[in-house]
């Protein structure tokens, strides 16, 4: 309608002031409703998630770009790790090449604790042989059990990708170190007939001595410790991406905390065009934990009762509906065009978001933003990923999926793929698929009986919910039945991430010779 406006406009003689003011206003009604069609779309996406939550499967078309893009992520994982130790490097280029040489061997524990998850979906769909990721998953938890440098259990962020040692003069990090755990804790279950398996990673949750982490607090972990240094000040007390942390630490079996810890770190509510939602940090915060973690249909009985899947789905549409309003900064933003989190930039490392509006944003899109939606809102992730892809092509889309970031607005694309954003790719990917790592991971008792330890239980209190038409999410098809069984952290080790983002050299990625 208004591209119908505009060429009427260009066609026709200079309008009268009478008749330019009711152009005026009917521009302004179309984008009111434009932005009011937005706004129902999140609304209608919000009711199908919940509605359709466990009787969603993909029409043909969509399944094969899930797979195609799932599998090629996982490749990062198969081919850049090293057999012996399982360290997953932090980033390579996008064509599978080494990362600038302060980069180069660098692995990430967060990134292994992805690629031990990826190794049971790839024996699952049999991507490789079971025998092969059984006996990749057996080498790494034998080096965390045996081999890896930690510090009362918690393991260290960076190590060499090939002999384990200490990189960057890392931290012990607790954020990481859970990501690890829920990998290992994923191949517990996955592979539960294999006898090591199942001994090495209960070895390496046991051994964690979660009050250690407390630093004198009654409640409240630290965010990590250096050996140089002694504890980082900052603690997790605010909402971020450490749920799935907290939960492990009262769940353990061996060093727990008090249950009251859950209740200890400020809600911190955000307010964003009607959607009001814990949180106000990046996008991958409301993921990672929920990555592992099957949150769906559980609420809190004490606190302030939060469901913490529909948070995480109202954070996401609140996401996208402030993608599409910065669209009228950087028209690359659009309904199909969307997703902005912690990423490499022009500028390098950034751990932007919004809402609020970060001031760093320069138009940037991150494909991991909306693939790790893929398990909250599939029927608005999948368009958007599938416009990206359709739209640039081999620019954006090569090896191990998506580039970590590109912008539509000047033409950058970053040169470089993250393994943490990969990881987030596949496990929400798969969750939407199938539902199988929260089915995996589930089972470990540690995880409900921490969740009954806090009264976070099955929620009996359904919401109503606008009625969504099959037609309208044409890509998306009801099944007869439910699932089977249902990084650099933004705010851990600020100095991390300042070592990422002055030695990143992602403002040296290739220009495109046209505008996109």
């Amino acid at each position: 309608m208004i591209n119908l406006i505009k060429r009427s406009l260009s066609q026709s003689k200079p309008p009268g002031k009478k008749y330019s003011r009711l152009l005026i206003v009917g521009l302004l009604l179309l984008s009111f409703l434009a932005h009011a069609g937005a706004i129902a779309q999140s609304r209608r996406a919000e009711g199908y998630s919940k509605k359709h939550l466990h009787a969603l499967s993909f029409n043909r078309t969509d399944d094969a770009f899930l797979e195609d893009l799932s599998h090629r992520t996982f490749r990062y994982f198969l081919e850049q790790s090293d057999p012996k130790t399982g360290l997953v490097l932090d980033r390579v280029r996008t064509d599978g090449s080494p990362a600038d040489e302060n980069h180069r061997n660098v692995a990430s524990i967060a990134a292994t604790g992805f690629g031990l998850t990826a190794l049971c979906i790839a024996a699952e769909r049999r991507w490789i042989q079971p025998s092969d990721a059984r006996e990749r998953v057996r080498n790494t938890l034998r080096f965390f059990a045996e081999r890896a440098l930690k510090e009362h259990g918690w393991f260290y962020h960076w190590l060499d990708v090939n002999t384990g040692e200490r990189k960057w003069k890392s931290e012990v990090s607790s954020i990481d170190t859970a990501l690890l755990i829920g990998g290992a804790l994923t191949a517990r279950q996955y592979f539960h007939e294999d006898a090591e398996i199942v001994h090495l990673a209960t070895v390496i949750y046991e051994r964690i001595e979660f009050p250690w982490m407390l630093n004198d607090h009654p409640t409240l972990l630290a965010m990590g410790w250096h050996p140089e240094t002694g504890f980082i000040k900052s603690r997790w007390d605010d909402y971020s991406e450490h749920p799935m942390l907290y939960l492990l630490a009262i769940g353990s079996p061996t060093h727990p905390i008090t249950p009251q810890s859950w209740y200890a770190w400020k809600r911190n509510w955000n307010h964003y065009d009607g959607y009001t939602y814990l949180g106000k940090t990046p996008l991958f915060t409301y993921q990672y934990s929920q990555a592992w973690v099957d949150f769906r249909h559980r609420r809190e009985l004490k606190g302030e009762h939060i469901d913490y899947f529909e948070n995480s789905v109202k954070a996401t549409l609140a996401h996208r509906l402030f993608c599409i309003e910065l669209a009228k900064e950087f028209p690359g933003y659009g309904p199909n065009m969307w997703g902005i989190s912690a990423s490499d930039s022009i500028k390098g490392y950034v751990a932007w978001g919004g809402p609020p509006r970060d001031k760093a944003i320069d138009g940037t899109v991150v494909p991991y933003a909306a693939a790790g939606s893929l398990m909250f809102i599939p029927q608005l992730a999948l368009p958007a990923l599938r416009t990206m892809r359709e739209r640039y092509g081999e620019r954006i889309y090569g090896k191990y999926g998506f580039v970590d970031a590109f912008n539509p607005n000047t033409g950058w694309v970053n040169r470089d793929v993250i393994g943490i954003d990969l990881g987030i790719t596949l496990l929400s990917a798969e969750n939407a698929r199938t539902g199988n790592v929260w089915r995996w991971f589930m089972r470990n008792p540690e995880i409900p009986r921490a969740m009954e330890l806090i009264s976070l239980r099955q929620s009996r209190k359904r919401l109503n919910h606008p009625t969504i038409r099959r037609e309208t999410w044409p890509h998306l098809v009801n099944s007869f039945g439910a699932h089977n069984g249902a990084t650099t952290s933004f705010a851990i080790n600020r100095e991390s991430e300042m070592r990422r983002a002055t030695t990143s050299d992602a403002a040296s990625g290739s220009i495109w010779t046209s505008h996109l």
